[in-house]
């Protein structure tokens, strides 16, 4: 637990600005823009499912009578308390102390203050306090201390990151050094996680020894059967009901003879559990037997499978409200509205490899202040979930490529013009289209390409007979 908490500093920062550097793309602006925003609806949709689902269904909360003592409790702090912490995190006022604080308003009991000037051996005046203290009781008074409390500002860091990474990625040339210093920063975070990975078998084996050890209560077994149901329930409902009618609603095709199009690459998915390994296969069944139009596929699929993550980070926010559930904690409003933030944004940063979702849980968890070693409980049956929520993320790739290429014809046509302008175009050599000139005997100008020596003046019906 201590190496993955680690590694969530350099992770969030090297993923964010990397991923989102990448999205300043080189087609067209459009196309780039409708597939970020499939993206974020998609995965915004499957964490309000997940977390409707788990508050439903309560997979972690005890059916014996345990609620009596906690409905009594006040709470720390308002709704709009948490809601105002929630914006004051994602603004830090110092990024370093990001790193390792964040804000948080908490309400403190003012005391009544005693003079000793006024005390008085009078019956009437012993009277009177006494009901004066009884008044003070039944209205204890409260007062709002903003404080700064132990564990890494995830919301702050990951705003700076985007903000960040959108700015070098439209800085073009002056940039490219921080792009390519923040890719090799994520290629050795990544190479980190490997490590650790090959670490983990082991100390997961003591971690859930040690957690089975302590359980009293053999109902956790019972819980963690529920938990896997609402997973599993929320994973299908996402990718048999809700990716297929947003298809179904713009393309206005069958979605689901889109999907068996893709039954190969969702097979991958589930035996290798990876969606970045899965994507040569992504790739071909999306062009080959579904048809969809190569600068789209190459475009939203490698984009995809770096930030969607639906499946991922549906079980995130499962995940932490279960977690929530076994420690009795209740949520408001604002910690919820911080698990469905975190959850989107950490599965935008999630690493296409197995289990990378274990890495991002811990940070979901330490942004609500939750025990991050609880996720030792999940990882028991977290090898199973994961090949289900991979299978979900790559069919979410798959629908957003049929969706954005419904949505772009018009600048894939206008792109298919251009194309042909230029090729015509005797004078394309800037776009590299002719890039050779020699002179002739003739003092005129041919334009060699590909072999073919073509005259100025004949170079327009060269290119007409040519299909390019």
């Amino acid at each position: 637990m201590r190496m993955l908490k680690l590694i969530i500093l350099p992770l969030i920062v090297s993923s964010m600005i990397t991923g989102v550097a990448a999205l300043d793309s080189s087609v067209s602006g459009k196309i780039g823009l409708r597939a970020i925003v499939y993206y974020f609806c998609t995965t915004v949709i499957a964490v309000v499912l997940g977390i409707v689902l788990v508050v439903s269904i309560k997979p972690g909360v005890s059916q014996s009578a345990e609620d009596i003592d906690r409905t009594g409790s006040t709470p720390e702090v308002t709704t709009v308390d948490a809601l105002l912490d929630l914006l004051r995190n994602m603004f830090p006022e110092n990024l370093v102390q990001a790193c390792f604080q964040q804000y948080k308003t908490k309400r403190e009991e003012l005391k009544p203050s005693k003079d000793p000037d006024k005390n008085s051996t009078n019956d009437k005046n012993n009277t009177l306090d006494l009901f004066a203290t009884e008044q003070q009781n039944k209205t204890k008074e409260y007062k709002l201390v903003g404080l700064y409390t132990d564990g890494v500002n995830v919301l702050g860091l990951i705003v700076f990151c985007l903000v960040f990474g959108i700015v070098i990625g439209k800085m073009g040339e002056k940039g490219q050094v921080l792009v390519d210093f923040f890719n090799a920063l994520n290629d050795a975070t990544m190479q980190i996680v490997q490590i650790i990975m090959w670490y983990m078998p082991l100390g997961i084996l003591f971690l859930i020894a040690g957690k089975i050890i302590e359980v009293n209560d053999w109902e956790i077994f019972r819980k963690l059967g529920l938990y896997m149901a609402t997973v599993i329930s929320g994973l299908a409902i996402h990718s048999i009901i809700i990716l297929p009618l947003i298809y179904l609603v713009i393309v206005r095709k069958n979605p689901f003879k889109f999907a068996m199009g893709m039954a190969q690459a969702l097979l991958t998915a589930l035996m290798i559990s990876s969606s970045s390994a899965t994507l040569p296969v992504t790739f071909r069944c999306a062009e080959e037997k579904n048809r969809v139009d190569k600068r789209i596929t190459r475009f939203v699929l490698p984009v995809g499978a770096t930030i969607n993550m639906d499946g991922t980070a549906l079980y995130e926010a499962v995940a932490a409200v279960f977690i929530a559930q076994l420690n009795d904690m209740n949520l408001d409003v604002g910690q919820i509205v911080t698990i469905s933030v975190t959850a989107t944004a950490a599965s935008v940063g999630a690493a296409g490899v197995p289990q990378a979702g274990l890495v991002t849980m811990v940070i979901v968890l330490s942004a609500v202040g939750l025990p991050a070693e609880d996720v030792t409980l999940i990882i028991a049956v977290d090898w199973l979930l994961d090949r289900f929520r991979t299978m979900v993320n790559v069919l979410g790739d798959a629908y957003g490529t049929g969706i954005v290429e419904k949505l772009s014809k018009k600048e894939l046509e206008q792109m298919d013009v251009s194309s042909q302008v230029n090729i015509a175009n005797p004078f394309a050599i800037d776009q590299g289209i002719l890039p050779n000139e020699d002179e002739d005997n003739e003092g005129k100008k041919s334009y060699v390409n590909g072999g073919f020596a073509v005259d100025k003046s004949d170079a327009i019906s060269f290119t007409q007979t040519s299909q390019f």
